[in-house]
């Protein structure tokens, strides 16, 4: 978690404690002068719909806009939303992937229940009270938009009467030599299974063993450093064999070792050995028994950044991929994934292999804990991106029923997402459910059964070479 995050969340809560601190002597005059049981039956009440209503972790403004900026080449045209249906100005330019920027406004329900867009039969959702400049995703409705039969229709929003459709035109990078970096086991599944299980030659490289926050695994007995060991063997293990459920067999996957929420600490110091913060390791030899060739750091075993960048580029020599899947170093703010993506860069400057493209993906957001926000199996509309981005182009392939299934499974054998929910989160999840409309999948309780399983996976297009 990024230390801005960090520091929003400290605010947050903060300020849920002043308003129950100012509550609780508002209410102390009923307590003394009326009926002392109106307090208990006040705070129960107002927990109630803080649960219900207010617990979302957003720190912007549902009327903030979002702010995209396209490359210029990028095919756009004004669009009509007339009786429920999407109709174009001009005939539909070729590209798969398909992107519709409106202004919505939420209802008054819609301050308690999730807006959300009907798209044909694909449903996209936005924040409680939301009015403001949105992006929703059509990709995979091409054939029903250029015929002028794609229904369209806001529940607790109200769509605009004109709006802007992008096109955006790519090859099918699945047909390409991949390697997706993946921080920590379970990344390259959420943001790519769909991509890398359709790819014939996909390589999966996980930077460290994610063997931190282990507490979990003390109830088994073990001090802080072994479960903290034994975690990071897990996860290990986790990065190594499960890509085989999408067809990856491990000769493709490779385990560098280093050590979780380090990353960022050995690319400022390269020379400098970060060992682990939990298990007291040093060297990340023990990590990397299974990989399929010998890298620069199995020499020493140092986790330093000059052996980050040395097995990285070993790795770019070695497959010589075409395209890079990597984080968003702009969207995506935990350090470790901001630090692979820098340290991929700098592995491409080194390289005498130059990959074309990076294909960068967002798993975790700064202000919006939620999004993909609506049901699994739904579409991905755009993040929010309240300051400018860079102008990159878009690709969102479209997941079929079979592989959203597969991609559940592939997170179902993630050990780090078979965690139980705590009882706090369980109540939460029952009161949403019954006054908000909420809905979780049936395939697993961690909140990413429910964002990374979709119709969609969605990719920022970047050439190295811009």
């Amino acid at each position: 978690m990024s230390s801005l995050k960090q520091q929003l969340l400290r605010r947050h809560r903060r300020q849920k404690h002043l308003v129950l601190l100012a509550t609780l002597l508002l209410l102390a005059p009923v307590g003394i002068f009326v009926d002392w049981w109106l307090v208990p039956l006040v705070l129960f009440v107002g927990w109630i719909a803080h649960e219900a209503w207010f617990a979302d972790h957003l720190f912007y403004s549902p009327r903030d806009d979002y702010q995209y900026a396209f490359p210029a080449d990028t095919v756009a045209q004004n669009v009509s939303l007339a009786d429920g249906v999407l109709r174009l100005s001009a005939p539909l330019a070729a590209g798969e992937t398909l992107i519709l920027a409106v202004e919505l406004r939420s209802t008054r329900l819609g301050h308690f229940l999730d807006p959300h867009v009907w798209i044909g039969d694909d449903r996209q959702d936005f924040e409680r009270g939301v009015r403001g400049r949105r992006f929703l995703n059509l990709s995979g409705q091409a054939v029903a938009v250029g015929m002028g039969e794609l229904a369209i229709e806001g529940r607790f929003c109200r769509l605009p009467a004109m709006a802007t459709l992008y096109t955006f035109d790519n090859p099918d990078y699945a047909e390409r030599r991949i390697m997706v970096l993946a921080p920590h086991a379970d990344d390259a599944e959420l943001a790519a299974f769909g991509l890398y299980s359709r790819a014939s030659e996909a390589v999966i490289v996980t930077l460290t063993q994610g063997e931190v926050e282990a507490a979990n695994y003390q109830r088994l007995g073990l001090a802080a450093a072994p479960a903290a060991q034994l975690k990071g063997r897990l996860r290990t293990w986790d990065s190594l064999a499960i890509p085989l459920w999408g067809g990856v067999p491990q000769s493709r996957c490779v385990q560098l070792g280093y050590y979780c929420l380090q990353l960022p600490a050995m690319l400022a110091e390269p020379e400098l050995p970060v060992g682990s913060r939990e298990s007291g390791e040093q060297d990340v030899r023990s990590a990397r028994r299974h990989n399929p060739l010998r890298l620069p750091a199995d020499s020493d075993g140092l986790p330093c950044g000059r052996n980050l960048l040395a097995d990285l580029v070993a790795l770019i020599e070695h497959f010589r991929p075409e395209v890079i899947v990597t984080p968003h170093p702009e969207l995506d703010p935990h350090p470790d994934h901001f630090a692979t993506s820098l340290a991929i860069d700098q592995a491409v400057q080194r390289a005498f292999w130059k990959p074309e493209i990076a294909l960068l993906y967002a798993n975790h957001l700064l202000d919006n804990d939620r999004w993909p926000m609506g049901p699994a199996g739904d579409g991905i509309a755009l993040p929010p991106a309240l300051a400018p981005l860079p102008a990159d182009g878009l690709w969102s392939p479209h997941l079929s029923a079979e592989h959203q299934l597969d991609k559940a499974m592939a997170l179902a054998m993630q050990h780090d997402l078979q965690r139980p929910l705590s009882l706090k989160h369980r109540l939460r999840r029952t009161i949403q459910q019954l006054l908000a409309g909420r809905r979780w999948p049936a395939t697993g309780e961690n909140d990413f059964f429910r964002k990374a399983v979709r119709r969609h996976e969605l990719f920022w297009v970047r050439r190295f070479d811009s």
